[in-house]
């Protein structure tokens, strides 16, 4: 039976959503809340004051509610020019101060389903003639755990793949029932899924720093606040000169002052300055 929700009630459940992962859902957004708010209700049981009080002590059905409000909309190689980037001006600029062998990380967050992350890692096998010069740690993280089970599982459809050249998808994907294909071992063994939440600074902490974040098309989702927010943490998670890239109507410009923007001959992207001191 479906729901129908107080004012009231949604205007909680939109506080809750927001303090829990930094996106807003306004009025407009009303039939998708109540949707998924009614699936959860169906599978915890109970009226909606119980739900509420029940997320303060359960742990798995908080996570729950959360991945049914996030947004897993991904491809291979999507922003290819970002990738593009990557190779030709923002790694050579970092590796002009590293040894061969040191150690280059780079981080996707959200990751999603998995689609960005290992389009770092196929882009960066195909094209970057200097991947096997240095030790590349590539992480991808996600608010969203069933996102995570299924970017560990690497298992992709045609819609996914569709970017791809047909090599890439020979060699480094094998063929599984259902017109699916599952990303080979060797490639899914070489990059790390953690979980992690964009405005929850202290946990960022634990992911360590990076010299390249792809943050992409997840700050449209916040208001100013939490924009804010998600800057100081991004700024905090690079390694001083390492670069941020966003999605392609995101600007760090406005939100945080303290980023350089970097316009590059495929790709605008912002850096955190070095450190003078």
């Amino acid at each position: 039976m479906t729901v129908i929700f107080t004012d009231d009630e949604l205007e909680r459940l939109r506080d809750y959503l927001y303090r829990q992962t930094g996106m807003w859902f306004g009025e407009t957004k009303r039939y998708y809340i109540e949707r998924r708010l009614n699936d959860r209700l169906a599978h915890a049981g109970g009226d909606f004051a119980g739900y509420m009080s029940l997320l303060r002590i359960d742990s798995e059905e908080r996570q729950a509610l959360v991945n049914a409000f996030t947004v897993n909309e991904t491809y291979f190689y999507r922003e290819e020019h970002q990738l593009t980037c990557l190779g030709r001006d923002l790694l050579p600029d970092i590796v002009s101060h590293r040894r061969p062998g040191d150690k280059v990380r780079i981080w996707s967050l959200p990751c999603s389903t998995g689609e960005e992350t290992y389009s770092i890692a196929l882009w960066l096998l195909e094209n970057w003639r200097m991947v096997d010069a240095y030790n590349i740690e590539i992480v991808g993280s996600d608010i969203d755990t069933h996102a995570l089970d299924a970017a560990r599982a690497g298992l992709y459809g045609e819609r996914a793949l569709a970017r791809l050249p047909e090599s890439v998808r020979e060699d480094y994907f094998e063929p599984t029932k259902r017109h699916r294909r599952r990303i080979i071992d060797d490639l899914r063994e070489s990059v790390v899924f953690t979980h992690a939440n964009l405005v929850d600074g202290a946990r960022l902490r634990e992911q360590g720093t990076f010299d390249v974040i792809f943050c992409r098309n997840v700050l449209i989702y916040f208001d100013e606040a939490s924009r804010q927010t998600a800057a100081q943490n991004l700024y905090d998670r690079l390694t001083p000169g390492g670069y941020l890239c966003l999605g392609h109507t995101e600007s760090m410009s406005r939100i945080d002052e303290r980023f350089i923007v970097r316009r590059f001959e495929d790709a605008v992207v912002f850096q955190r300055p070095e450190d003078t001191r």
